[in-house]
């Protein structure tokens, strides 16, 4: 029986449709019989069906922060001008998870192995099928989200005429793999996690408080910290706000993912740490981006630490034709929420630019 959360609602996410695409057969072997996708949509699909953007989402995120963050009438993602699709990745707690599946022989600590190349086949299919959509205007995404960008753009060369990944590299590196095993152990260390077989979310409260902890130390820059930016951060919960940095981290960051579900984290961390676009090229990641035709703009947060920009300017070089456009955010990985106006300006300047390409 699947687990109730109330994280997981459109109530708590904003409004989505859930759809099905049918048997999907996974890369690792595995089959979720009834692959169902959590979408949202913004826009309306024009007659040749050429204004499309797809936006898949990020680790233990969904589509609300880019509805929130990012698209919006006179901005880059303007949905008076496209039709904007973010879906939701496998095992994200919308689409098909572990905790809110009916079938039961995929649920909880049965939930098969999923990779960044299953994300991006069910999206192609889902948008091929449910709307007939042939080629994508843009593919844009941010951290995980631009893993599966990358995985778009060199899967689908034929179907992506633009691509911006967002603070994630095409190729998970040694760091990355370490520091994300460091999230999924702070989760199966707590007792409570009983092997993933946990009655609810908040049985596995110092699992996924221990998994914040880490998130507030590399999430978030140095400077965040010491000039207390946190400060003229909004509350989550109103009436829940702070003083002190412990009491930020208390209430907004171990806050945010105490409520999600330790499995659906747990399978996107397993994700996170195998992303590869150079499984398509026999190991070959040069060959592998120089088959990237899509007019490319790669975009790292200066001060990230997950995906520094000296990771991410090696894999731009080898694209054809793309550009380096830098973003910054005092809160480093987390702009990706953004704190600032300068970066959602920024980011908004640079796929402006990408879209007013012909391509």
């Amino acid at each position: 029986m699947p687990l109730q959360n109330d994280f997981y609602t459109p109530e708590g996410q904003g409004a989505y449709e859930l759809i099905s695409i049918g048997r999907f057969e996974l890369e690792e072997g595995g089959v979720i019989e009834d692959l169902r996708l959590a979408v949202a949509t913004y826009g309306t699909l024009n007659e040749d069906k050429s204004n499309a953007i797809c936006i898949p989402t990020w680790f233990s995120g969904t589509h609300a922060t880019w509805e929130q963050v990012y698209i919006g009438s006179g901005r880059a993602l303007d949905p008076d001008k496209y039709f904007i699709a973010v879906i939701n990745q496998i095992g994200n707690g919308l689409s098909t998870s572990p905790h809110n599946t009916e079938d039961p022989s995929i649920a909880m600590s049965k939930f098969p192995h999923v990779r960044i190349g299953d994300d991006v086949r069910a999206q192609e299919q889902l948008l091929r099928e449910h709307f007939g959509i042939e080629r994508l205007a843009l593919v844009v995404g941010g951290s995980m989200g631009a893993q599966q960008t990358y995985e778009w753009a060199v899967r689908f060369p034929d179907k992506v005429l633009r691509a911006a990944p967002i603070a994630g590299t095409a190729q998970n590196l040694p760091h990355d793999f370490l520091y994300t095993q460091t999230l999924m152990d702070a989760i199966t260390s707590d007792p409570a996690w009983n092997g993933g077989e946990y009655a609810s979310n908040t049985d596995v409260a110092d699992g996924l408080r221990r998994h914040a902890d880490i998130w507030a130390v590399m999430g978030l820059t140095t400077d965040f910290w010491k000039t207390e930016f946190w400060r003229d951060i909004p509350p989550l919960v109103e009436g829940l706000g702070w003083e002190t940095f412990e009491e930020f981290q208390q209430n907004f960051t171990a806050l945010i993912f105490g409520m999600m579900d330790p499995n659906a984290l747990l399978s996107m961390g397993w994700k996170w740490q195998r992303g590869d676009v150079a499984r398509n090229t026999n190991g070959d990641l040069a060959a592998a981006l120089g088959s990237i035709t899509a007019k490319t703009f790669v975009m790292p947060i200066e001060q990230d630490m997950f995906f520094p920009p000296r990771d991410c300017i090696p894999e731009q070089e080898m694209i054809p034709g793309a550009e380096l456009r830098m973003l910054h955010s005092i809160a480093g990985h987390f702009g990706l929420f953004g704190f600032e106006p300068s970066y959602t300006a920024e980011v908004d300047a640079a796929l402006s630019d990408l879209l007013a390409i012909e391509v």
